[in-house]
């Protein structure tokens, strides 16, 4: 009898086997790789550095401490000119994770009702949400972010027209808003019996006050919706065991809104109305044309993809389900919210991840419109002013990095978290 040998197994181990040996060839080739990759980029650090150098101007972030020297003209913290290019930059971030947030929630809102609106059986309503989409997505965004900075100087009336006896304009919203060609002024909460202010991070250019009021209301407030879902679930668990739901919606009301008003009344809430004083309004709470333009702008043209990822999730739930809801008895409206919705959430919010983070994003296109967020800030006057413009750029790389990262794994934890559990 003849046995066959492996000739992989032929005498020891040779060089020629790292090429010629299938075991070894696709480990052989990834390190020649890994290894060539890597040279490319400690060439490129070191070329740099030396021309940097050679420049006198060695990689360093000193200048994050020095003055900044320019102004931020619309900013959630105190800020002056004298303050470090750190501070300016962190009042940059502020600024951008504020149209962030606002622009997801208002995007969200619109796209959900778009989306919605496009399946709807009246062909008007379905034609005209067609268009609204069709006309956004295909237009850059930067074009509709400088458009309604147009709109907002063009056709607004300037604060002189609401002075007089006789004014041109007036406040709307029971003269508590006022619009204007400088922006938008509305009512601003103050607390006659504040607790004052705690002071974070001390003298440093990161310092900044939070308002024991704001922590009093939010604990206050977060504390009575916490047990309203516990109240909502005892309800749900009862039902289940037998049959009959419990009214609880006056319960799980009554716990969030007493303490919220017995707190607010405590502390002796009041809204500060904008006035008229001069040439311009004081007081209240002023929204710069610069940012409600690009709020505006990110979440309309963010809302038109949303809608058709919505559309789309809708879509993919099967019609029996809308029939199964339909012989329960359920109405349209209930079957989309409580039936429907759920369902296509799983498909919808993988590709809502990359929407919001590419309004984010869009975000720097703030400089157009001169709305001073991180990118006008560090990448823009700071780093015209310092000359760094490496690490200016390395610091804004990480800063939209790490703000990227943060939105993936809340909407990932949250994507986890409505997915299909297998018994």
């Amino acid at each position: 009898m003849t046995t066959m040998t492996d000739p992989h197994h032929q005498g020891g181990f040779k060089l020629s086997m790292l090429i010629y040996d299938s075991r070894y060839r696709s480990i052989t080739i990834q390190i020649v790789a890994l290894i060539g990759f890597l040279t490319l980029i400690g060439w490129l650090i070191n070329n740099t550095g030396q021309n940097l150098a050679d420049l006198g101007k060695e990689p360093s972030f000193g200048f994050m401490t020095e003055g900044a020297g320019y102004d931020i003209n619309q900013r959630l913290l105190d800020y002056t000119s004298t303050d470090t290019h750190l501070r300016a930059s962190f009042l940059g971030l502020l600024n951008t994770l504020l149209v962030a947030v606002m622009g997801c929630i208002t995007a969200t809102v619109i796209g959900v009702m778009v989306g919605v609106a496009r399946l709807s059986h009246n062909w008007i309503i379905s034609r005209l949400m067609a268009f609204y989409v069709e006309m956004f997505r295909n237009v850059p965004v930067l074009l509709w972010i400088v458009l309604a900075m147009a709109v907002m100087i063009e056709s607004m009336p300037s604060p002189r027209a609401f002075r007089g006896e006789d004014p041109a304009a007036t406040m709307s919203l029971f003269d508590t808003v006022a619009f204007t060609n400088r922006g938008v002024y509305v009512p601003e909460p103050l607390f006659s019996n504040s607790l004052g202010n705690i002071h974070l991070f001390g003298t440093s250019s990161l310092r900044f006050d939070v308002s024991l009021d704001l922590i009093v209301f939010l604990v206050v407030f977060i504390g009575g919706l916490l047990i309203s879902r516990m109240i909502g679930k005892r309800a749900n668990a009862t039902q289940e065991k037998t049959g009959v739901r419990p009214t609880v919606w006056h319960i799980r009301l009554a716990v969030v809104a007493v303490p919220t008003l017995t707190v607010l009344w405590a502390l002796g809430f009041y809204l500060g109305y904008p006035e008229l004083k001069g040439f311009n309004f004081a007081g209240g709470t002023h929204m710069r044309n610069s940012l409600i333009a690009l709020w505006l702008a990110l979440s309309l043209y963010t809302a038109a993809f949303i809608a058709e990822i919505v559309r789309a999730g809708i879509l993919a739930i099967s019609k029996g389900q809308t029939e199964a809801a339909s012989a329960l008895g359920l109405r349209p409206r209930r079957t989309m919210s409580l039936v429907i919705l759920p369902q296509a959430l799983r498909v919808i919010i993988p590709p809502l991840i990359s929407n919001y983070l590419n309004l984010t994003k869009n975000s720097s296109l703030a400089i157009a419109v001169g709305y001073m967020d991180i990118t006008g800030t560090l990448g823009g006057i700071t780093m015209n002013q310092t000359g760094r413009e490496l690490e200016a750029i390395l610091l804004l790389m990480l800063v939209y990095l790490s703000i990227s990262l943060t939105i993936s794994a809340v909407m990932n934890w949250y994507n986890n978290s409505v997915k299909l559990k297998e018994r």
